[in-house]
C-alpha cells in the first residue's frame, strides 16, 4: 500500500502496528489537524478512524481481487486536545465477505479517550480491465 501523495502522509499519520485483528495509527495534533480555535478538528479524528478501519479491512482481503471503501462512519468526540498526538486503535467487530465493521478508539499520550468511532467498510470486487 503506497501512502505517498495521500492525505495520510499530508497529516503526518504513521502506522505503528497493523494486522488482521488490530491496527494502530498515530497522528500529530498540530497546525495540520487543528481547527481555527486551536483544538483537534473532529474531521481529522474521523479521517484517522476511517484510515485505521480501511487499513485493517485491506489486510483482510485479497487486494488482487477486491477493493475496500468506507460506507458509513460515526464518531463521538469525548475530549478536546490542543497539542501532542493521538493514537487510533481499530479492532474488527465483523469481518464479512461484503462488509466489515470496525470499532476505533482514539486516545492521547495519557491514554485518555478522545473519540470513539464505528466504521462500516464495503468490500467490492475489482473489475476486470480489458
Amino acid at each position: 500500500m503506497n501512502i505517498d501523495d495521500t492525505v495520510i502522509k499530508l497529516l503526518g499519520i504513521e502506522i505503528k502496528s497493523s494486522d488482521k485483528e488490530k491496527v494502530q495509527l498515530t497522528m500529530p495534533v498540530d497546525e495540520r489537524t487543528r481547527q481555527p480555535a486551536g483544538f483537534l478538528h473532529g474531521g481529522a479524528s474521523v479521517l484517522l478512524a476511517e484510515t485505521a478501519a480501511s487499513l485493517g479491512s485491506y489486510l483482510n482481503i485479497d487486494p488482487e481481487k477486491q477493493h475496500v471503501f468506507g460506507l458509513e462512519i460515526n464518531a463521538n468526540h469525548i475530549k478536546s486536545k490542543r497539542e501532542g498526538y493521538v493514537m487510533a486503535t481499530a479492532t474488527p467487530l465483523h469481518l464479512g465477505r461484503s462488509t466489515m465493521v470496525w470499532e476505533i478508539n482514539i486516545t492521547d499520550e495519557d491514554e485518555q479517550l478522545i473519540c470513539v468511532s464505528r466504521c462500516t467498510i464495503g468490500v467490492v470486487p475489482r473489475k476486470v480491465r480489458l
